[in-house]
C-alpha cells in the first residue's frame, strides 16, 4: 500500500511525464511544419515514450492501492527558433526530469518504501540515457552550426534513429 506522501509524489511525475509527452509533441508538430521529417519523426517517438512513461507510473500507482490521476495539461511552446533550440530545450527539461526523479527515490527511502524504490530504478537508468542522448544531439548541432547542409544530413540521421531506439531497448529489456 502507498502511503498519502509517496502517491502524492508519484502523481506529481505522472503530470510530469505527461507534459513531458506534450512538450515532445509540440515540437514534433513544429519540425514538421519546418520540413524536418526525420526531426519530427525522432519527436513524435519520444513523444510516445513519455505517454508509455506515464502510464507505466499510473498502473504502479493503481497496482499498490493508489489512485493514478490523470492530470490536465497547459499548453506547451508551439514556435522555436531553431532546432538547436529545440534540443537545447530538451536537454534543460531532461534534466529537470532527472532531479524530479531523484526526489522521487529520496523521498521513497526517507519512507522505507523499498517497493517504489526499486520501481523507480527503471526511471533513473532512463533519465541517464535520455540526458546522454539530449546532450550528444546538442554537441552535434553545435558542430554543425548554421550549415544548411549539415542540417540536411543531421534530419536524415534523426529518421534513420526513429525506431532504432526503441528496438535497441526492446532488446535490452529482454536480456
Amino acid at each position: 500500500m502507498l502511503s498519502p506522501k509517496i502517491s502524492q509524489a508519484l502523481n506529481r511525475q505522472i503530470l510530469l511525464e505527461a507534459e513531458s509527452s506534450q512538450f515532445y509533441l509540440s515540437m514534433a508538430s513544429w519540425a514538421e511544419t519546418q520540413g524536418l521529417n526525420g526531426v519530427a519523426a525522432f519527436l513524435y517517438e519520444h513523444s510516445d515514450e513519455e505517454r508509455m512513461h506515464m502510464l507505466k507510473l499510473i498502473k504502479f500507482v493503481n497496482e499498490r492501492g493508489g489512485h493514478g490521476i490523470v492530470p490536465a495539461l497547459k499548453q506547451p511552446p508551439t514556435n522555436y527558433k531553431s532546432v538547436k533550440a529545440v534540443f537545447e530545450d530538451i536537454l534543460k527539461h531532461e534534466i529537470k526530469v532527472t532531479a524530479e526523479i531523484n526526489g522521487l527515490v529520496d523521498i521513497t527511502l526517507k519512507e522505507k518504501d523499498y517497493t517504489t524504490h526499486n520501481f523507480l530504478q527503471w526511471y533513473v537508468s532512463e533519465q541517464i540515457e535520455e540526458e546522454a542522448l539530449a546532450r550528444l544531439i546538442v554537441d552535434k548541432l553545435k558542430l554543425i552550426g548554421d550549415d544548411k547542409s549539415g542540417l540536411y544530413f543531421f534530419d536524415r540521421d534523426m529518421q534513420a534513429m526513429t525506431g532504432k531506439s526503441a528496438k535497441e531497448k526492446e532488446n535490452t529489456n529482454q536480456n
